[in-house]
């Protein structure tokens, strides 16, 4: 079996990556390493941190505790905090990445591209922080977050069936589903997996044979969306893509991060309502406020910022 290596990657953890709710197809194993299956491949991931000799924290472990108080005020006027900074400065966690059954080939086509290994987060974190006590303190919880390059299809399917739901339900959907409709696309350690149905099989099925899926209501929003794809291709734009059955804003905004690199895009759900109260205090139900903070404060990282505050605050009531 093939494996590829990467060393000195920055930026980089493989928990902060398949547990902050953008991917549903990654599962951790008992050794911290990941297996998974994405863009038709199943490879498994193992992430090596460096071990620090320079007094910095060892970034094999979770980072401390340093939960600030934060008010509404000091948040929106930017107030910088040099310790807070100097701190998440030093976490910047580092190592190498061990792909096994990947060729070299495939690591260039696919998962360097899909782990957006070509991006400086380091900058990113740098532009959030910067002038935000707050995002800081998200920061350093999830410093080893990327946005993956996922394949929009399958991110449409996953991100309907994510209604109402919570992440352990939205594998085992996506994951029966696959396997009782998917196309076989690889063997690891003696387990078989399956790709996600394309449009036109799905389009094919009834709701009865959807029915051991358990996907509920969202059983005619994912055969209409199929019907509507195969009619009229892949949405290319946030109104085409608004146009599909049971894409709300929610959703999309999701899609349109996940599935179509729209970095400014950022989705609000119950996690996210309550992270934005907690931290910048705006209330709950107010997602409009919320979006037009983000659009004025965050910009064209939002999707980055949305997925730090995200792991943060899940992180947080685990």
């Amino acid at each position: 079996m093939s494996r590829y290596i990467v060393e000195n990657i920055r930026d980089f953890h493989l928990d902060h990556i398949f547990d902050c709710g953008q991917c549903f197809r990654w599962e951790r194993q008992a050794d911290g390493s990941y297996t998974g299956i994405a863009h038709g491949k199943v490879v498994n991931m193992q992430f090596q941190p460096e071990k620090q000799t320079d007094g910095r924290p060892d970034l094999s472990e979770e980072p401390p505790d340093r939960t600030l108080p934060c008010d509404h005020a000091e948040a929106l006027n930017g107030t910088q905090h040099s310790d807070q900074l100097q701190f998440f400065s030093t976490l910047q966690p580092s190592g190498r990445l061990v792909i096994d059954n990947c060729t070299e080939e495939d690591f260039q086509k696919i998962w360097k591209p899909y782990l957006d290994l070509d991006r400086d987060y380091g900058e990113i974190k740098k532009s959030l922080t910067a002038q935000d006590r707050v995002m800081a303190q998200a920061v350093e919880q999830g410093q080893g977050i990327r946005i993956l390059k996922q394949d929009l299809w399958e991110t449409i399917v996953s991100f309907i069936i994510s209604q109402n739901n919570n992440i352990p339900r939205i594998k085992g959907c996506i994951e029966n589903l696959s396997l009782l409709f998917g196309q076989l696309a690889g063997k690891y350690a003696g387990r078989a997996y399956y790709s996600v149905p394309g449009p036109q099989k799905v389009a094919s099925l009834t709701a009865e044979e959807l029915a051991p899926v358990r996907l509920g209501y969202r059983t005619r929003y994912l055969i209409e969306t199929a019907k509507m794809v195969c009619e009229k291709g892949l949405p290319e734009d946030e109104e085409q893509l608004s146009a599909l059955c049971g894409v709300g804003p929610k959703v999309a905004n999701c899609i349109l991060l996940f599935g179509m690199g729209r970095y400014d895009s950022f989705p609000i759900d119950v996690w996210m309502a309550r992270v934005m109260n907690q931290l910048y205090g705006i209330d709950e139900k107010d997602h409009r406020e919320m979006c037009a903070y983000a659009r004025g404060h965050f910009g064209q990282l939002g999707g980055f910022a949305q997925q730090y505050l995200f792991y943060y605050i899940r992180e947080k009531n685990k």
